[in-house]
Formats: C-alpha cells, sequence, structure tokens
C-alpha cells in the first residue's frame, strides 16, 4: 500500500476498473444481474472505505477482485431460508393468509423463489427475521432509504409474483 487514496485517485482508478470489475463478478453471478450490482457497489464501497484510511494498494483491479470474490462466496455460502409461517405471510404486504388453505404459503414460496436473490434475502431478512431497516443498512453499506427503496420495489415484485401465479391457477388476485 501507498499513501492515501484521493477523492480525484478514487474517482479515476473507478472509472479505468469499472467495466472489468462487472464483468469479473457478474461471470461468478450465475446471470443474476441484481446481485451482480449489488457485488460491485459493495466491492467499490469497501474500496473506498479502505483505501482512504490505508491507501491505494499496487494493484487496485486486483484488490478490487479480491474482495468482489469473497462477496460472491459469502453470499452463496448463507443458509438458505428457513420455513415461513401465517403471521411473517400476513406481515408481507399484499399477501393474506386464508384461515382454511395452506396454498399462500406455497403460493408466497413459489413467488419468492422468482425474485432475484437479493430481493428474496431483503425480504426475509426484513419480514422473516425481523430486522430493522436500520440493521439491514448497516449490514449492507447502504443507507437506511436505499434499504427502504429496495424493500418497495422487492414486495411490488413479489406481489406481481403472486398475482401472476394466482392468474395461472385461476384466482382473483
Amino acid at each position: 500500500m501507498a499513501r492515501a487514496a484521493s477523492e480525484e485517485d478514487i474517482r479515476r482508478i473507478y472509472r479505468e476498473t469499472i467495466h472489468d470489475l462487472y464483468g469479473f463478478v457478474s461471470r461468478r453471478c450465475d446471470g443474476d444481474r441484481a446481485l451482480a450490482e449489488d457485488v460491485t457497489q459493495e466491492t467499490w464501497l469497501r474500496a473506498v472505505r479502505a483505501w482512504r484510511v490505508d491507501g491505494l494498494p499496487d494493484r487496485p483491479l486486483a484488490w478490487l477482485a479480491t474482495v468482489a470474490v469473497r462477496l460472491v462466496s459469502n453470499h452463496f455460502r448463507r443458509a438458505p431460508m428457513d420455513s415461513l409461517d401465517e403471521e411473517t405471510l400476513n406481515s408481507v404486504p399484499g399477501v393474506e393468509v386464508e384461515e382454511e388453505s395452506e396454498a399462500p404459503v406455497t403460493l408466497l414460496r413459489r413467488a419468492l423463489a422468482r425474485l432475484p436473490l437479493p430481493q428474496m434475502r431483503l425480504l426475509t431478512a426484513f419480514h422473516y427475521d425481523r430486522r430493522a431497516v436500520a440493521e439491514i443498512a448497516a449490514l449492507s453499506g447502504l443507507s437506511e432509504r436505499a434499504v427502504e427503496g429496495r424493500l418497495r420495489r422487492a414486495r411490488q415484485n413479489l406481489r406481481r409474483e403472486i398475482e401472476a401465479d394466482r392468474a395461472l391457477d385461476g384466482e382473483q388476485p
């Protein structure tokens, strides 16, 4: 490591490496564009923090690639979602569980499985694990407002998936 990174240094390295880094990450994300974007963003957030304190690495793209590989690895290493209960289902806007039916649990699981992985995990963390927006933001390196926006889009996508499933099953939304 050399001198502390200036804003100009970081911007120059970003411009020089962002396309290569995104390409590198996207090849490791099994076609999940949202995951590739999230990993690339998180990698750069960590780079800015580290480089301002520790200085610029000799090979910035190699440093970025190492961090990205670890983030992708950690992402795929996480345990799959446990089961969903009726209380959790009722906490997701747009999903109502009918007392006599087990179908909503299956419906929700299918809809969640079709969401991009980052959206599924975000909904799971918020609704199932009962994590606060502030906690999710701190863990992900995002602002609370960004987490709220992503939650809103994830809920909208989940609602669309559920409505599409209901339409296929001949139910009214």
